[in-house]
């Protein structure tokens, strides 16, 4: 939401003054109802008459791919079909996707389903079109040349995966690693809230509440934070802010659920270029240990770690408290952060989401594990907006127990 400078708050003016800064996103973004049924088109334009489909196999069973496949097949585009993704998608299941494209001898990869199935695709097309094994893309950079023709439909408005440069694969028991690099940007992503309709109110609140806090953590991220992230963000925690209760209680309205989809696309766009910080970081454990779904682990911790962050972002936060309360907040900065870090639990209890990690199914003795675990996760605490020992995660574990 790009607001003029004559309204701007005078500490919010100073920060806007043109700065050095780099934004990378996708090239080309498609959104309308009924666009996965035009995705021939779109492979068209890309070159593709071979393309392997991924997705999961609970869309697939209730009827959500099948006429995007009969589209595709219809319009001469020879698809092979991997509906083998898992939650989490561990190795063996991209090496799985992989070994399917080559034998299938595909010339691009689609992906159409939640965050997983797009991290999925993500990698099989680095892998199809270079000559890296998947050990040596983990890592910032380390994709060396190109990939095959992408295209990612996102189902769920939450992980912003169809717009940001990463993929989250499962390496163990309880670990995770990423592959980060600008080559799994894909060439198109489309959104089609028609895909979202039947979302069960448990999912989507669970990743409804995962981009709003790609937002937040965007905006108050303490590296790469620019004017175009911190306008995404604004308008991502504005549409989410303002939809999400109708998305989950009522979702067949296709507004709520265009908005929400929106929403998590920019939100997914912000912090692709200004990083996600500790929240994602104490939330990892949580779903290696625990398997507790990632959007549902960033809810227990949130507010926990924004009361942490209160004595160097509250500012921040201030600006961000009507997106969440709904209204205009007045008052000093610190009234005004403590609104947002307060209307994130009413929103939290009005969702019907577990409030604490207790209700979620953690145990106390569990919490020294999880904050050593927590403290692995510098690429992401380099970020936060005040600085993290394991002291401090286990005292925001704690307080996100009870």
């Amino acid at each position: 939401m790009l607001v003029p400078d004559a309204i701007r708050r005078p500490e919010e003016q100073k920060r806007c003054v043109m700065q050095a800064f780099e934004f990378n996103t996708v090239p080309h973004v498609v959104c309308g109802p009924g666009e996965a049924l035009c995705l021939a088109a779109h492979c068209a334009s890309l070159g593709v008459e071979r393309v392997l489909l991924v997705t999961d196999p609970g869309l697939l069973s209730i009827g959500l791919i099948g006429p995007v496949q009969n589209a595709l097949d219809e319009a001469g585009v020879a698809v092979t079909l991997f509906a083998k993704v898992a939650e989490d998608p561990p190795e063996h299941v991209v090496l799985s996707a992989a070994e399917t494209a080559r034998n299938a001898q595909v010339d691009g990869v689609l992906a159409v389903g939640g965050g997983s199935s797009m991290d999925v695709a993500k990698v099989v097309a680095v892998l199809l079109g270079g000559a890296q094994e998947l050990s040596a893309l983990y890592g910032v950079d380390q994709v060396q040349g190109s990939r095959l023709p992408l295209i990612l439909v996102p189902t769920t408005a939450g992980t912003g995966s169809e717009v940001t440069p990463v993929a989250v694969i499962t390496t163990g028991e309880t670990t995770k690693a990423g592959v980060s690099s600008p080559v799994l940007l894909p060439d198109i992503a489309v959104l089609d809230a028609e895909l979202t309709l039947g979302l069960p109110p448990k999912i989507t609140a669970m990743t409804g509440v995962d981009a709003m806090v790609h937002a937040i953590e965007a905006y108050t991220s303490r590296h790469r934070k620019n004017p175009v992230s911190d306008t995404l963000a604004h308008s991502a925690l504005a549409l989410l802010g303002r939809h999400i209760r109708t998305a989950v209680h009522d979702g067949r309205q296709r507004d709520a659920r265009g908005a929400m989809l929106l929403g998590a696309m920019q939100a997914g766009q912000a912090f692709a270029n200004a990083p996600v910080a500790a929240v994602h970081a104490l939330a990892y454990p949580l779903g290696g240990h625990f398997h507790i779904p990632h959007g549902l682990s960033n809810s227990l911790v949130l507010p926990s770690v924004l009361r942490f962050n209160l004595p160097d972002a509250c500012g921040l936060y201030a600006e961000l408290a009507e997106h969440v309360t709904g209204h205009a907040v007045t008052g000093s900065d610190e009234a005004r952060a403590d609104a947002l870090v307060k209307g994130l639990e009413v929103l939290i209890a009005d969702l019907a989401l577990p409030a604490t990690l207790s209700a979620a199914g953690v145990t106390e003795d569990a919490l020294e594990t999880l904050a050593q675990d927590a403290m692995l996760q510098q690429r992401l605490l380099i970020n936060n907006p005040r600085d993290v020992t394991y002291d401090d995660a286990l005292a925001i574990y704690r307080a996100a127990y009870r």
